[in-house]
Order: C-alpha cells, then structure tokens, then sequence
C-alpha cells in the first residue's frame, strides 16, 4: 500500500521547468530515498508534498485522498534550510513547535522530554538556542520534526553537520521510526546513507523521473554482470574478474592449471556508481 501517490506531477516557475509530469508511489512503512543532483527537481517535489507550493498539473494523494492541510499535520518535515528561532529558549522552541502539529502541552512536555534525554541535551533545556553548537541544533531539529509521531517524515540532508557518532545515532533512530511503521522519504547525497537505509529510491534529474524501484533491484539491474573469483596460486592470492557467462569456462581452467579456487562472488555495482552514471547519461 503507498501512503504517497504522485500523478503527473509537473511545476513550472514562468518558463523554468522544475518537474517534467513526475508520478511515482512512496509504499508505506519503507524508507524511500529521493536522490538527484543539485537542481534536479527535489526539493520542489517536497515542497508539493507539503502543500508549501502546488502543483502546476496533476495531483498528490495521501492514503488514497488529494492531499490537504490536515494531512500535512501528520507529516514530520526536515527541510535542508535549518531554521530556528536563535533568541527563544530550547525548550520553549521545542514546545512551540510540537504544539504546532496539534500536541497538547501536556503530551509536548512528556515526550519531548524523552528525546532530550535520548540525544544528551536535557540540560540545554533552558538555553537560548543560539547557543546551541551546530550538531546540538541540529539534533533539535531532528527531534522536533518527528516528537509528534508522523505517519510520514520527510527528511532532507539529516545527517548534514553531524560528527559519525551522531550521524549513527540519527541512522539507528531513522531505522527505529521505520519498524514502528513510520514512512520515511529521505533526500540526500550521501549514498552509503541510502544503500544502508532506503529499501526503495527514485532517481530525478533535469525535472523528470529517470528511475524508481527497491534498492536491491536497481543495483542488479544496472551492474555489468561480472563476477569476482579470488584463487591461491602457490602463495600468492590473486583475483580476477570475468563476465558471468565465462564463469564456468574460466573456473574449468584455473582447477585444471592446479590454483586453488578461494571464492567467487557477483560484483554488484555502489549506488554512488550508478547515481553518476544515470545522471551523466
């Protein structure tokens, strides 16, 4: 089932086209990554998805439904653009925010406590955000977006700023959302990020759709087909790499000359690999 159903979207700003008749599906409860170069159309994809901007043509459907503002209350949104109110209290911007979308004071409180503990900055509750170090502000924000629960979090560039550590704390609680039936649709350059959190991507450059599917599925599909073999000869290791269809014929050859056949394995292509060659395409 797809929380997001998107139908020939197309957005134009005078003779600009930003999106080129996009229409994809955004399955619930998965980690869906929306990738593409700087410029490609992202962010104002997002930005309809959140009924920032509307559509030129076509439409948005959340759960079956047009989207409208009451559905964008149960969407969690981490915009690139940080922003904060740098001169209120942490905790005074925190409950602002999750009041916000809908929260009573009570529940804000209660949670948001939760998470300040979680993420080590309880004891920033009564600063002023400005001085917060970027990766604590950071981790406001993170936390502000999703403290109410969203059916579907929108999260563009969340790991932007962050040291590994807190990189991987932000992963872990992305991955946690997730299995608690959370849909995230993720937007970042880092690939490694999307080979190990997205279970389905879609590719958008130059305002079009240029892929989409599972994230297992695209890398086989855009591999080259060979295959790796690693074999001893003597004491040397060596290894090798020959087309799938020469797999047998090769394997004959090198038990016959006496090497001893260590492993052989299926090269499947990075993300990182096949993101530059579809956009260079």
């Amino acid at each position: 089932m797809s929380i997001i159903e998107i139908r020939n979207v197309s957005k134009t700003f005078g003779p600009k086209v930003a999106l080129d008749d996009v229409s994809l599906d955004i399955p619930e409860g998965k980690i869906f990554g929306l990738l593409g170069p700087n410029g490609a159309g992202k962010s104002t994809l997002i930005r309809i998805i959140n009924r920032i901007t509307i559509a030129s043509a076509g439409t948005v459907y959340f759960q079956g439904h047009p989207i409208n503002d009451e559905d964008v209350a149960k969407i969690g949104y981490l915009p690139e653009e940080r922003g904060l109110y740098r001169k209120m209290k942490v905790g005074d911007q925190a409950m602002y925010l999750a009041q916000l979308k809908g929260m009573t004071a009570r529940d804000a409180a209660s949670e948001l406590k939760k998470w300040f503990y979680k993420f080590e900055i309880q004891d920033w509750w009564n600063k002023k955000v400005e001085e917060l170090s970027k990766g604590m502000a950071q981790k406001l924000q993170f936390i502000t977006t999703v403290v109410h629960k969203p059916k579907l979090m929108i999260l563009d560039e969340p790991f932007s700023g962050f040291d590994p550590v807190n990189a991987e704390l932000i992963r872990g609680e992305i991955l946690r959302l997730r299995d608690e039936g959370a849909t995230v649709i993720l937007s970042t350059h880092n690939m490694e990020s999307v080979e190990a959190l997205c279970d389905e991507i879609a590719l958008i450059n130059k305002a079009k759709l240029v892929v989409t599917g599972g994230t297992d599925e695209i890398r086989h599909r855009y591999g080259e087909d060979n295959v790796e073999i690693e074999y001893s000869e003597g004491v040397e290791r060596r290894t090798i790499v020959v087309a799938r269809d020469q797999v047998n014929a090769k394997l004959s050859e090198l038990i016959a000359s006496g090497v001893v056949i260590n492993s052989f394995k299926e090269i499947i292509p990075r993300m990182n690999d096949i993101f530059i060659k579809l956009v260079q395409e």
